[in-house]
């Protein structure tokens, strides 16, 4: 049976540069023990053993709930607070245009 040992959430990592920072996407990935006693770590693009068992159910199972916020998402929701702006909808958008008329 198919074991799943760990399970990683994809995330940024800030690397310090000369110029600034840099944000480095890293993937989720799962680590997994096959039924042929091979650990293996695989992620969304890479799902098979190379004893031929390809774990994609599983893995997309694992995976389908993970997602990483950018690094700036909490600040710039704070900043749209601060602002109290909203963004319109189409629908409203076309309204005004049509109220220019």
């Amino acid at each position: 049976m198919t074991t799943v040992i760990e399970c990683i959430d994809g995330h940024y990592d800030v690397q310090k540069t000369s110029y600034g920072e840099t944000y480095v996407w890293c993937p989720e990935h799962v680590v997994l023990e096959c039924d042929c006693g091979q650990r293996l770590v695989l992620s969304a693009s890479q799902t098979a053993c190379s004893c031929g068992a390809d774990h994609v159910a599983l893995v997309r199972e694992v995976l389908v709930h993970q997602r990483a916020p950018h690094p700036w998402e909490v600040d710039y929701q704070e900043w749209r607070k601060k602002q109290g702006e909203f963004l319109h909808s189409e629908e409203s958008y076309q309204l005004e245009l049509s109220r220019l008329d």
